[in-house]
Parts: C-alpha cells; structure tokens; sequence
C-alpha cells in the first residue's frame, strides 16, 4: 500500500506538472484532445458530410477509435524521457526507479478516464442506445495499460543511452496513426493482404475492439485469435521492456 500510494502522489504531481507554466494549468490537457475532436466534427460531419459509418455518425465512430489512440499516445510520447525528467531520483540509491513508468502510465491515465466519461456522454447527446458491450472499453483500457507499459519499459532506458529515439517516438507515433483504423474504416479496405498487414498492429485490435463493442454488440472473447496475438505480442513487449530495464538500471545514474 506505501507504493501504491508514492506511486499515485507521483503521477499526480507529474500530471500538474506538465502544465504548470501556463495560466490555465491542466486545463490545457482536456482542451486540446477536444479540439481536435471538434475540428474533425466541423470538417467531416458539418463540412464534407460524411455518411454515417454503419448507422453511427462519423463524429461517434471516430471517438470511439480515437480515445484510445489519444491514451497511447500519451504513455508513449511523454513515458520514452521520464527518465531524464526524473533524473533527480534516479540517482537516489533508495528510489524503485522500475516505479517511473507506472508513474506515466497513471498520469495518462487521469485524461483517460475523463475521456471515457466524454464518450458515454456523446452517445447519450446523439440519443444512442448503449449496450451492456460498450463496458468492453475498459478491458480495451486495461490492454492498452500493459502494452503501452510495456513498451515505456523497452524505449525509456534505451533513450538514456541514444537520444535521438526521444525524436524519433514522434514520428513512430504519427505513422502509427495512420497505419491504426482510427481516421478511416477498415471496411474500405477490400485487399486482403492489406488488411491482414494492418491486422499486425496490436492496437488494431484495441481501435477495432472498442468499435465492435458500441457498433455491433460484439464481446471481445469472440475474437480468440485475435486476442491470443495481442497478448502474447504484449507479454513479449513487457518481458523484453523489463529486462532492458533491469539490465541497464545500473548505468541510468552515471548517463544521466
């Protein structure tokens, strides 16, 4: 329970931090995912009238993708230098520095869930029906925790030694968000091969999850290979991610 507790009093701390310079302070964090959203409502459902996509309006089915996109982007984009920004407790020899990426999981976490209460209450402005399914979210939730935990294991130590990959994480993420089916739908897409190339992507299976759940009703255990590749992809992603780590905390002081 004492780390449980040092562990939520960090990443409360962090995610003020984040945003203490500016005079509206974590405000900003709510502001700028929702302005995104609004631009794609204005673009493509004011704008271009976008059809419905399978009787949803687009602006509903894009969120739904699009927040948990906004999760994991958030762990990665601001985990991968968590070292370097904590390096004032990296060198304490006490310190648990294997507590620093839960840290920033956590802290991405709080917006999270703010955007999760966001979601329910855009259905419930569209007046849609919401199903026992849509639940489902929050198993897509809790796996997106592990990979994206994972994966802040693999890329914060080796950023310690090779500073460039805190550049390159960007970029990673502004591919992955085109190779992800959060923009557009994957049902366009009538090459097989595509879409079984898409389908490699671990967070393919979140995004399409999370759609399946408010779209059609479906329950994720429906999907068992599916499922078995996106946790066995995660399992090797944490215990690679924690070995890097364990093998090279001895080194995080002196490079840092």
């Amino acid at each position: 329970m004492k780390e449980v507790r040092m562990v939520m009093r960090l990443a409360k701390n962090d995610f003020k931090a984040k945003y203490s310079a500016s005079a509206f302070g974590v405000l900003w964090a709510f502001v700028q995912p929702l302005a995104t959203v609004l631009v794609f409502w204005y673009v493509f459902q004011a704008g271009f009238k976008t059809p419905p996509v399978n009787d949803m309006p687009y602006i509903l089915w894009f969120i739904v993708g699009y927040v948990p996109w906004l999760y994991f982007s958030d762990i990665l984009g601001c985990g991968v230098n968590v070292l370097s920004d904590y390096a004032f407790l990296v060198k304490k020899v006490k310190f648990r520095v294997e507590y620093l990426p839960l840290v920033r999981v956590v802290s991405a976490l709080f917006i999270h869930v703010f955007f999760l209460l966001f979601l329910f209450f855009m259905f419930w402005c569209y007046q849609f029906d919401l199903s026992v399914y849509c639940l489902q979210i929050f198993y897509y939730s809790f796996a997106l925790t592990m990979f994206g935990w994972g994966l802040i294991m693999l890329v914060c130590p080796l950023s310690c030694f090779f500073r460039d990959i805190v550049q390159v994480v960007p970029i990673i993420l502004q591919v992955g968000f085109w190779a992800t089916p959060v923009f557009w739908n994957v049902d366009t897409v009538t090459d097989l091969s595509v879409r079984r190339i898409l389908s490699v992507n671990p967070l393919y299976y979140v995004v399409d999850g999370c759609r399946r759940s408010f779209l059609y009703q479906d329950c994720f255990w429906n999907h068992p290979l599916q499922m078995v590749y996106f946790w066995t992809v995660t399992a090797v992603v944490c215990c690679t991610g924690m070995f890097v780590f364990y093998r090279l905390r001895p080194h995080f002081a002196d490079e840092l």
